[in-house]
């Protein structure tokens, strides 16, 4: 059987519990929106392929809790991470003003050299806007990261954001990539083509699309 795609990332969604990180998600992978929010529990994943300069990529996304009480799971995921999202939401300075102790996070638990994306989320609900579109580009400057607003509700920057991070790991990992036509896979995408069966913390399935 013909494989489906050339190369397996996982990416990471980090931030605030309610930011809305599970609707970002479904609505990239699914092309749903649910506005209630069910809070996810530890970690859990959902996959889709894109294309991407002529390589298909399978990207696997997880998405992790934002409560405090889960965070000693979901630092388990980081060192395995590509690429990682780090969401604020637009209406919350709160949220934003974690943004320094995610980003802290992963300078400590996560591998050298992945890639990150700032996102500010819920771009839709402008009436309620506590963080400044400015104060977003300028902590991104800081971090050397890319920036996004983004709404899963209207579907602002969802494909965009999602497709850039992929280019910035696939460019990262470009030297490995020049093996994809040989017999064998570079050993860390292989490590992920066979944790793509795997589920997190006990689930036997992907998540549904409640945020």
């Amino acid at each position: 059987m013909a494989k489906q795609y050339d190369v397996l990332f996982r990416l990471l969604l980090l931030g605030d519990s309610g930011v809305g990180k599970t609707c970002l998600l479904c609505r990239f992978t699914d092309s749903e929106f649910h506005p209630a929010h069910i809070s996810t529990i530890g970690v859990d994943f959902k996959m889709k392929t894109i294309e991407v300069d002529g390589i298909k990529v399978r990207i696997q996304i997880w998405d992790t809790a934002g409560q405090e009480r889960y965070q000693t799971i979901t630092k388990q995921y980081y060192r395995r991470a590509q690429g990682i999202f780090l969401v604020y939401d637009i209406s919350s300075e709160r949220s934003y003003q974690h943004i320094v102790k995610w980003a802290s996070d992963v300078d400590e638990y996560a591998p050298d050299g992945v890639q990150k994306i700032l996102i500010g989320n819920k771009a839709d609900e402008e009436h309620k806007r506590q963080v400044a579109k400015e104060q977003g580009l300028q902590l991104a400057r800081e971090y050397g990261m890319d920036f996004y607003e983004t709404s899963a509700c209207s579907n602002l920057n969802i494909k965009e954001s999602f497709t850039r991070l992929t280019e910035l790991v696939l460019q990262a990992h470009r030297k490995e990539l020049e093996g994809l036509h040989t017999a064998t896979a570079p050993p860390e995408l292989a490590q992920l083509e066979e944790d793509e069966q795997q589920t997190p913390g006990g689930h036997d399935n992907p998540k549904n699309c409640w945020c």
